[in-house]
């Protein structure tokens, strides 16, 4: 049994609201009593969430430090010139954009910056790992430019960097995009800044999965190649939930221009707080050995699961993310997503390249380490999960042993506290 202890934090939610105290513990307990392998999921610090609680969610602040339409900014404004500068510091750039609300408004505003309505942009395809915001047509980034699409190696599912500069050299895009929300491989980003250059066109790197890694030097820096860098701030980089734009000083003003007025009001300085905690933990040794822990852990998972059948999308990682083509065990992806759900172990389904099936109903699942990395398991731990996961994706229809395996998860997850958690 687990039990809930005294949380300060939130003794005016309980006494205020009852019912959305109760559903926020009821998280709280699934975070800790469950194996989380979503690769875009994390566990922030006490201090990241202490700093986007606090009293800044008080205030409004429209402009930037210096240039607000508001009185009484003194204290923000130095806050956010702070965060500014470690961001810049942390990442090698000239120029640091910390108000973005989140990665998808945080493109647009680079699109906004760069690009005229109907420009190309020229993004990984959605359905071989790309995201929405990199020019695909459900999103307000292919209704508003033109979408130009790249696609893994039929065979590899590797990026093949001479097809991609084919692709640019016979379309011009305006601007080329490298980043992916399925794509377990390491990026060249001194190639995609070569051919970006060849073309003619900006190079946006969004490293929004991987600025952790970068951070801890696991994974090549996009910094001396790209014009504009996008990110999250939660992911591998264990900040709350928020975006940057990072980008040369030769772009500071078009990209800061979007931000606002453009495309936001006032910033969220509380979340802000929250990103300079993160930041200052990034810039530490510890979290560069967690970085490297990782991917550690990731290629221990991925080798573990191929020993025991699974088929990986380019036959594993060099990075944070595992995608599996389930085909092979007869099992489809949202299915099996749901009894790993059931038996505590947290991925999601998810398309692989050249899937046959539906978006919503895909062959394959994906899953990463950051989140089981924070809370302390290693290698021999990435073998249990994989053990775990084998059953579960044989016994998909067996609620009884679903149920089982989740008590021994539990336990299990007993011997890695959660951090900030106040359940036990």
């Amino acid at each position: 049994m687990t039990t809930e202890v005294g949380d300060p934090y939130l003794a005016e939610v309980e006494r205020t609201d009852p019912q959305i105290y109760r559903l926020i513990k009821a998280e709280e307990q699934y975070q800790v009593d469950s194996i989380r392998l979503i690769p875009s999921e994390n566990y922030t610090s006490r201090a990241v969430m202490e700093a986007t609680g606090s009293v800044l969610a008080n205030k409004y602040s429209e402009g930037y430090p210096g240039k607000r339409y508001y009185e009484g900014q003194r204290n923000v404004d130095a806050l956010e010139t702070l965060v500014q500068e470690r961001a810049k510091g942390l990442f090698g750039v000239g120029h640091a954009n910390v108000q973005p609300y989140s990665g998808s408004p945080a493109n647009l505003a680079v699109y906004y910056a760069l690009l005229e309505p109907g420009d190309k942009i020229m993004g990984l395809a959605l359905p071989h790992g790309g995201h929405l915001t990199h020019g695909w047509g459900v999103s307000a980034t292919g209704r508003f430019w033109t979408s130009v699409r790249y696609e893994v190696d039929p065979k590899t599912h590797l990026i093949d960097y001479d097809r991609v500069r084919a692709i640019a050299k016979a379309e011009r895009p305006k601007i080329i995009v490298a980043g992916a929300t399925a794509y377990p491989r390491l990026y060249d980003f001194a190639t995609f800044g070569e051919i970006a250059k060849g073309a003619g066109a900006y190079f946006l790197a969004d490293i929004s999965h991987i600025s952790g890694l970068i951070v801890a030097g696991v994974h090549p820096d996009p910094a001396p190649y790209a014009d504009a860098i996008m990110t999250t701030t939660h992911k591998t980089l264990r900040g709350p939930r928020g975006a940057m734009i990072l980008c040369k000083q030769e772009h500071a003003e078009a990209i800061d221009k979007a931000v606002f007025p453009a495309l936001q009001g006032g910033p969220h300085e509380n979340t802000i707080a929250g990103i300079g905690v993160a930041l200052r933990e990034a810039a530490t040794p510890d979290f560069r050995a967690y970085g490297r822990q990782v991917v550690a852990n990731a290629k221990v998972l991925a080798a573990e699961l191929r020993e025991r059948g699974f088929d990986l999308v380019t036959g594993g990682t060099d990075n944070h993310l595992i995608l599996i083509d389930l085909t092979g065990k007869k099992v489809i992806g949202k299915k099996a997503a749901k009894a790993l759900d059931r038996a505590g172990i947290v991925g999601n389904y998810n398309t692989i390249p050249f899937d046959p099936r539906k978006p919503f109903s895909p062959s394959g699942l994906r899953i990463g380490t950051p989140s089981v990395t924070t809370r302390g398991m290693k290698e021999e731990e990435m073998r249990r999960i994989a053990r775990w996961m084998d059953e579960v994706v044989a016994h998909v229809d067996d609620g009884d042993a679903l149920d089982r395996i989740a008590a021994e998860v539990r336990d299990f997850c007993r011997g890695f506290p959660a951090p900030g958690m106040h359940v036990v």
